[in-house]
């Protein structure tokens, strides 16, 4: 069995260094931590959690709390990736997941009290509703935590830039010679009110003016909404040229109620989606798309998720990251003719 001993005589350090190292202790240059890290990785060694935690006051877990408008976080392309993107950065520092639920056991608990109960180091927030209660206490406590594109008071926020994104989109539509564009909302919360700016500002510097009609509420992800808010902009009398999804998966419910109406994409009406997921460039017509680099924001996410763990005494300000986002074209925007 490999020791801390053995570590320390391969890398030329005291046992106290090792041990700092591994537990992520301060005391120890970041670089040296890192190569005793990685001798220990190498070497094979696994520190027994328990006593790790008893040493450190520190279990080396994170809380991951999930939550979309349909309670389907999992099967959410765009959450999966930047899941996966956070967990490998937080495994290489050696943290573990939990995936945080309002049960331990068969008691109901409260988010900040499973926190508590399973000594989490932080937790990485990703939802729709940021005004949830037992969400505002977890982010009032001295949990560290880090959340997606929305910033709780005295935490690091990771952004995607959506409203540059719906701007971005809108100018592909005009330069090909669209003036009828219309956007269907996701649901009601901070990133569809960032959109909605970014739709607004782009139609303004066009000169174009806004139509309320050709704005219309569906939710993120639903297919059923998006095909009956579709329907409602294909009744108009003056129905638009273009509209603009509310993500990748619920432009299908567009598409379908095109194809139920008889009309071809982009031939009679061109759309757009938001999210880029990898799936949709094997579907023909390719989607045009508002491409977010979900990988990315969860990887910076672990990263200012590790230095507000490892900065509890305040010595490092909380930080607001915006990650750009990539219009690619696809296919389903045609010219006007």
């Amino acid at each position: 069995m490999v020791t801390l001993k053995d570590i320390a005589l391969h890398c030329g350090v005291s046992i106290a260094s090792v041990s700092k190292a591994i537990n992520h202790m301060p005391g120890v240059g970041q670089k040296t931590a890192q190569r005793i890290r990685e001798t220990a990785k190498a070497f094979g060694y696994l520190p027994n959690a328990a006593a790790q935690s008893l040493r450190t006051n520190r279990s080396f877990t994170i809380g991951v709390l999930l939550l979309d408008e349909n309670n389907q976080s999992l099967l959410n392309g765009f959450f999966a990736v930047m899941l996966e993107g956070f967990k490998i950065r937080m495994e290489e520092q050696g943290y573990d997941l939990m995936l945080l639920n309002r049960t331990v056991g068969k008691r109901t608990v409260t988010i900040l009290e499973h926190c508590r109960y399973s000594n989490l180091d932080g937790v990485f927030v990703a939802c729709i509703d940021f005004s949830d209660p037992e969400l505002l206490e977890l982010a009032a406590s001295d949990v560290p935590l880090v959340s997606v594109d929305h910033a709780f008071k005295g935490h690091s926020c990771v952004y995607s830039d959506n409203e540059d994104g719906i701007y971005q989109a809108v100018m592909h539509a005009a330069a090909q010679g669209h003036s009828k564009i219309a956007f269907i909302l996701g649901g009601k919360s901070g990133v569809t009110d960032k959109r909605l700016i970014g739709y607004k500002k782009a139609l303004k510097e066009l000169g174009i003016p806004e139509r309320a009609e050709y704005i219309v509420q569906s939710c993120y992800r639903d297919v059923q909404r998006t095909f009956e808010a579709t329907q409602k902009l294909l009744a108009l009398d003056d129905r638009p040229t273009c509209i603009l999804m509310p993500d990748d998966h619920a432009a299908h419910g567009g598409q379908l109620a095109l194809r139920h109406a008889g009309l071809k994409v982009p031939d009679d009406i061109s759309i757009i989606g938001f999210d880029g997921l990898e799936y949709f460039n094997y579907i023909s017509p390719r989607l045009c798309t508002v491409s977010q680099d979900a990988g990315q924001i969860g990887q910076k996410s672990a990263d200012l998720l590790i230095n507000a763990i490892e900065n509890k005494t305040g010595e490092m300000k909380p930080a607001s990251v915006t990650i750009p986002v990539k219009l690619v074209k696809g296919e389903t925007v045609a010219p006007i003719t």
